[in-house]
């Protein structure tokens, strides 16, 4: 098995910066849910959630993305973020709206962590070989 080398500087700032965008956005995702801001209770009903249930996603949101934002729970966050992404995945094919965002999303979730984390680039070797 071959050993990764660690990122250099500038892939390790890139991976942050991913990062960070990807924090950015699921912080203002689900904070909208959490204070049920009329825009984004319109759209979750519109996608077929029940209104009773948004704030409770946004939370699970903010849990993940909290997750993701601290180091040492990074890739649980990650994971939990890309739990999140699927079910809006399968919400966003069942009411035949466009999808690729959600899908883009989760491997910029990813991507990030990739970039600035050499245990993840062990776990995923994308090489030439």
């Amino acid at each position: 098995m071959t050993t990764i080398t660690a990122p250099s500087k500038p892939v390790r700032i890139t991976g942050k910066v991913i990062s960070i965008l990807v924090i950015l956005f699921s912080l203002f995702d689900a904070i909208m849910k959490i204070i049920q801001n009329k825009y984004s209770m319109e759209g979750s009903v519109a996608l077929g959630w029940p209104a009773s249930q948004v704030q409770f996603i946004g939370f699970v949101l903010l849990i993940a993305t909290i997750l993701y934002a601290i180091p040492r729970t990074a890739v649980l966050g990650a994971i939990l973020i890309t739990a999140y992404l699927g079910g809006a995945v399968a919400i966003m094919i069942r009411a035949a709206q466009p999808f690729w965002f959600a899908v883009l999303f989760g491997i910029l979730t990813w991507a990030g962590l990739y970039l600035q984390d050499n245990r993840i680039r062990n776990l995923i070797p994308l090489s030439k070989d």
